[in-house]
């Protein structure tokens, strides 16, 4: 069973897909959508089809100290659309710090600062489908 990860955003979305024993995550995109959640949400579909996806994880963006802030308003409006358009089950993982350890891991890789910005969110839906799948497999 193949599991989709998303890193959700007003301007891009990153997305990652498990493999299909439910263990390792694999960066797959990012999906400029410029705030239209109807072109992501095409987008997210074409996705679900190609790799046979069965249940899709989505980073939520708490505040540090586990508060829901105006980001997880705008992440719990885009599920209820994903999960319309979708009839699939969201799964929210806490995305705490995701963002700062995508880009010490970039860092460290001496990726430089224009490819940065072109795959953080990748690696953001990376690390929050990888820990969904770390906690399931424990």
């Amino acid at each position: 069973m193949k599991i989709l990860g998303l890193d959700y955003g007003d301007v891009r979305t990153g997305v990652a897909i498990s493999d299909e024993l439910g263990m390792i995550a694999h960066g797959l995109e990012t999906i400029e959508h410029n705030g239209s959640d109807k072109k992501l949400l095409e987008r997210i579909k074409e996705i679900i089809k190609q790799n046979n996806i069965e249940k899709i994880v989505i980073g939520y963006p708490l505040n540090m100290n586990a508060t829901k802030g105006p980001r997880a308003e705008k992440t719990d409006a885009f599920i209820k659309k994903l999960k319309l358009a979708t009839n699939m089950e969201v799964i929210k993982v806490d995305e705490r710090l995701t963002t700062v350890a995508s880009h010490r891991t970039m860092t460290e890789l001496n990726v430089g600062k224009d490819k940065k910005k072109k795959i953080v969110d990748t690696i953001s839906a990376e690390y929050i489908l990888q820990m969904y799948l770390d906690k399931k497999v424990n």
